[in-house]
């Protein structure tokens, strides 16, 4: 195994981004006409390809979000997974109670970025956010398995636990608990946000690191849509 503590290994780290994989046109630059549609489509239609291409969870974006916990704003980032897309925003589920839904609620507004290195391609939209309506929580709620469903019950999200074999007991009981229960019930502290963007920009990898960054800033129901230099 490489030793990554030393510095020169990973300063000569680099990938020459520059053409699409598998076949693409290398010719085929991120421009500012693919937003015509607005950037939703071209989103979706990205995630669309990084899941052709076989990528593991291309739905996954990384959450960034203020914790006001000791008085001094920080920046706090995990990875979640989108679980809705429209041209409203992004939508994730979560414990309503944990970490970053305490940090939602003091502070709602946040950043994601969707990153797929095998496409050189990233997004990130930041914007305000909010719940969603219990009832669209509910009808994703239906569509988890089973167990994610117990999961969620049994688990204080983020909070400290003193081993595994507790955890374990925790989901043996609430396994036990909805034993004779067809359909769970969704958990009152468990829910949806909605990051809904008010910047989001578009990055293609390019060499020599002149990547195309495309930037849509949407304001008060208008869009408009610039290149920004790499």
């Amino acid at each position: 195994m490489r030793d990554l503590d030393n510095s020169s290994d990973l300063a000569a780290m680099r990938v020459d981004y520059g053409g699409l994989p598998h076949g693409g046109n290398e010719d085929v630059d991120l421009d500012e006409t693919w937003l015509a549609g607005g950037w939703e489509p071209l989103l979706r239609h990205w995630i669309e390809q990084a899941t052709a291409v076989g990528i593991a969870e291309p739905n996954a974006m990384v959450l960034a979000t203020v914790s006001l916990a000791d008085g001094t704003p920080r920046p706090v980032a995990r990875t979640v997974l989108c679980k809705g897309l429209s041209p409203d925003g992004v939508i994730f589920y979560t414990n309503y109670e944990s970490a970053k839904g305490a940090q939602l609620t003091a502070v709602p507004y946040a950043a994601v970025t969707f990153v797929w290195p095998a496409l050189g391609r990233q997004v990130h939209l930041r914007g305000a956010v909010e719940r969603v309506p219990a009832e669209t929580t509910a009808a994703y709620w239906r569509s988890r398995p089973r167990d994610s469903q117990l999961g969620a019950w049994a688990s204080r999200q983020s909070a400290p636990i003193g081993s595994r074999a507790e955890l374990d007991r925790t989901l043996a009981e609430a396994t036990e608990r909805f034993a004779d229960v067809d359909e769970i019930p969704v958990p009152p502290h468990w829910g949806g946000f909605l990051v809904r963007p008010d910047e989001v920009e578009f990055w293609q990898g390019r060499r020599g690191r002149l990547h195309n960054r495309i930037r849509v800033r949407i304001e008060h129901g208008a869009t408009s849509v610039d290149r920004l230099q790499p």
